[in-house]
Protein backbone atom coordinates (compact mmCIF):
# COMPACT_ATOMS: atom_id res chain seq x y z
CA UNK A 1 0.00 0.00 0.00
CA UNK A 2 0.96 3.48 -1.07
CA UNK A 3 1.38 6.71 1.27
CA UNK A 4 -2.08 8.15 -0.51
CA UNK A 5 -3.66 4.71 0.53
CA UNK A 6 -3.21 5.26 4.22
CA UNK A 7 -4.12 8.92 3.50
CA UNK A 8 -7.33 7.64 2.03
CA UNK A 9 -8.29 5.14 5.08
CA UNK A 10 -7.72 7.42 7.47
CA UNK A 11 -9.84 9.87 5.54
CA UNK A 12 -12.58 7.37 5.01
CA UNK A 13 -12.27 6.25 9.17
CA UNK A 14 -12.49 10.21 9.72
CA UNK A 15 -15.58 10.64 7.88
CA UNK A 16 -16.98 7.40 9.09
CA UNK A 17 -16.44 8.43 12.80
CA UNK A 18 -17.60 12.19 12.43
CA UNK A 19 -20.81 11.77 10.77
CA UNK A 20 -22.44 9.85 12.73
CA UNK A 21 -21.96 12.36 14.83
CA UNK A 22 -22.48 15.51 12.71
CA UNK A 23 -25.38 14.88 10.98
CA UNK A 24 -27.99 14.48 14.46
CA UNK A 25 -26.66 17.70 15.40
CA UNK A 26 -27.55 19.31 12.04
CA UNK A 27 -31.24 17.50 12.02
CA UNK A 28 -32.02 17.98 15.48
CA UNK A 29 -30.71 20.66 17.21
CA UNK A 30 -33.39 23.27 16.11
CA UNK A 31 -36.16 20.84 16.77
CA UNK A 32 -37.72 20.12 20.08
CA UNK A 33 -37.97 16.63 20.74
CA UNK A 34 -40.31 14.42 22.80
CA UNK A 35 -39.75 14.39 26.64
CA UNK A 36 -39.96 10.56 26.16
CA UNK A 37 -37.42 10.25 23.70
CA UNK A 38 -35.02 12.62 25.48
CA UNK A 39 -35.60 10.13 28.48
CA UNK A 40 -35.09 6.99 26.35
CA UNK A 41 -31.91 8.77 25.42
CA UNK A 42 -30.74 9.24 28.55
CA UNK A 43 -30.74 6.07 29.35
CA UNK A 44 -28.56 4.81 26.57
CA UNK A 45 -25.16 5.28 28.74
CA UNK A 46 -26.02 3.54 31.46
CA UNK A 47 -27.41 0.42 29.22
CA UNK A 48 -24.01 0.54 27.22
CA UNK A 49 -22.23 0.80 30.40
CA UNK A 50 -23.76 -1.85 31.47
CA UNK A 51 -23.32 -4.22 28.42
CA UNK A 52 -19.85 -4.27 29.07
CA UNK A 53 -19.20 -4.61 32.76
CA UNK A 54 -21.57 -7.15 33.03
CA UNK A 55 -19.53 -9.66 30.88
CA UNK A 56 -16.24 -8.94 32.19
CA UNK A 57 -18.15 -9.11 36.07
CA UNK A 58 -20.14 -13.15 35.65
CA UNK A 59 -19.01 -14.74 32.51
CA UNK A 60 -16.07 -17.09 33.51
CA UNK A 61 -13.45 -16.53 29.95
CA UNK A 62 -12.67 -20.50 29.66
CA UNK A 63 -16.14 -22.04 30.12
CA UNK A 64 -18.33 -19.27 29.16
CA UNK A 65 -20.61 -19.76 32.68
CA UNK A 66 -22.07 -17.53 34.96
CA UNK A 67 -20.42 -17.24 37.64
CA UNK A 68 -21.68 -15.05 40.97
CA UNK A 69 -17.90 -16.21 42.77
CA UNK A 70 -15.85 -14.00 41.05
CA UNK A 71 -13.51 -12.11 42.61
CA UNK A 72 -14.47 -9.11 40.10
CA UNK A 73 -18.12 -9.05 40.96
CA UNK A 74 -17.62 -9.98 44.67
CA UNK A 75 -15.54 -6.50 45.09
CA UNK A 76 -17.79 -4.42 42.72
CA UNK A 77 -20.59 -4.62 45.11
CA UNK A 78 -19.03 -2.56 47.86
CA UNK A 79 -17.54 -0.54 45.02
CA UNK A 80 -20.80 0.20 43.70
CA UNK A 81 -21.94 1.19 47.11
CA UNK A 82 -19.32 3.30 47.95
CA UNK A 83 -20.11 5.31 44.27
CA UNK A 84 -23.32 5.36 45.11
CA UNK A 85 -23.41 6.71 48.48
CA UNK A 86 -19.74 9.29 47.64
CA UNK A 87 -20.68 9.98 44.03
CA UNK A 88 -16.82 10.79 43.27
CA UNK A 89 -15.46 9.26 39.92
CA UNK A 90 -11.58 9.10 41.55
CA UNK A 91 -12.65 8.56 45.09
CA UNK A 92 -14.29 5.55 43.79
CA UNK A 93 -11.77 4.36 41.58
CA UNK A 94 -9.32 4.43 44.21
CA UNK A 95 -11.75 2.48 46.69
CA UNK A 96 -12.22 -0.42 44.28
CA UNK A 97 -8.48 -1.01 43.73
CA UNK A 98 -7.69 -0.75 47.55
CA UNK A 99 -10.68 -3.35 48.03
CA UNK A 100 -9.68 -5.37 44.76
CA UNK A 101 -6.21 -5.43 46.45
CA UNK A 102 -7.34 -6.57 49.76
CA UNK A 103 -9.64 -9.38 47.71
CA UNK A 104 -6.42 -11.09 46.72
CA UNK A 105 -4.18 -10.83 49.56
CA UNK A 106 -7.02 -12.21 51.94
CA UNK A 107 -8.25 -14.86 49.44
Amino acid sequence: MTLFDYFLILLGMGVVTYLPRLLPLLFLTRRELPSWLVEWLELIPVAILAALLAPALLVDGNSLSVDFTRPEFIVAIPTFIFAYRVRSLGGTVIFGMAIFWLYGKVF
